[in-house]
């Protein structure tokens, strides 16, 4: 996954040895960045002054070496990385190797929740409690093998605790999925889903299924690019399967609901012109 906003790529590896620096002697090494090292964000404003956009935020980046800024452009927060010597700005994706991680767009979601309110779940197929506390919006596809394992994972979920509400969107990714995931739209079921999910025939939709090409429509306007996907009760987007502790963690940490900006994500529209 990519993001538009920025043209260059970093692909670093992040390690316990290049973590530390080095770990005896004097200097740095023989304690923490913040030790030796401070970076504010009035002084960061001044530095970078002559910027489109704001700093609005600082802090120690994962990678050695760099601070993570938060600059403000419209009503976006792009992250962006400086030197400890403040010399040299980086617009770029960090892309942790051991586990191929994009850490410049998990920051970019967290930095830009969703405005959860914007997405339509009128055509959702509801699991769980539909007065619960908690309500997840799921963009699935019925022919995707990671989607049936987190389905299953949420139907344990909705067993354990009655605060939970997953709002079921169908997003077919595979084309071999579109025509079952209209079935699955026009009927409402939630028994066709399961059915598709074990590779079973589903008979041919029998009613307007535009709600897929909303949901596609929406998907894209939000960054969500595959299945399955989770929105948050307070707008975070979550890609990829999760087992249950880790869906609990998650769902527990991102309990509040912000408020958020009712424009598209168009992340792909917004062009970082640093200087």
């Amino acid at each position: 996954m990519r993001l538009g906003i920025f043209v260059l790529s970093i692909l670093v590896l992040i390690n316990s040895s290049a973590m530390a620096f080095n770990s005896a002697g004097e200097g740095c090494g023989a304690g923490t960045c913040a030790d030796c090292h401070s970076l504010s964000v009035p002084e960061a404003k001044e530095i970078f002054k002559n910027m489109n956009g704001e700093v609005v935020s600082t802090e120690f980046a994962e990678v050695p070496g760099l601070w993570k800024l938060g600059i403000q452009v419209q009503d976006k927060v792009l992250p962006a990385y400086v030197d400890f010597s403040k010399s040299y700005l980086i617009s770029g994706n960090v892309i942790r190797l051991n586990d191929g991680k994009n850490l410049t767009e998990e920051t970019y979601r967290k930095s830009n929740p969703v405005d959860v309110s914007s997405i339509p779940v009128d055509d959702a197929l509801l699991l769980g409690n539909p007065d619960a506390e908690n309500k997840i919006v799921v963009f699935t596809d019925p022919h995707c093998p990671y989607c049936k394992k987190l389905h299953a994972v949420m139907k344990e979920a909705v067993e354990k605790r009655s605060d939970l509400l997953f709002q079921i969107k169908l997003m077919p990714v595979k084309q071999s999925s579109l025509e079952v995931s209209k079935t699955i739209v026009c009927s409402q079921s939630m028994e066709q889903l399961e059915a598709a999910f074990e590779k079973k025939a589903v008979p041919k939709a029998e009613c307007d299924s535009s709600a897929i090409d909303q949901t596609r429509a929406i998907a894209q306007s939000l960054g969500i690019k595959s299945t399955p996907t989770l929105v948050l009760p307070n707008g975070q987007i979550a890609p990829g399967y999760k087992n249950l502790e880790r869906l609990f963690a998650l769902i527990d940490q991102n309990r509040t609901v912000k408020t958020a900006q009712k424009k598209p994500d168009n992340r792909r529209s917004i062009a970082l012109k640093l200087l």
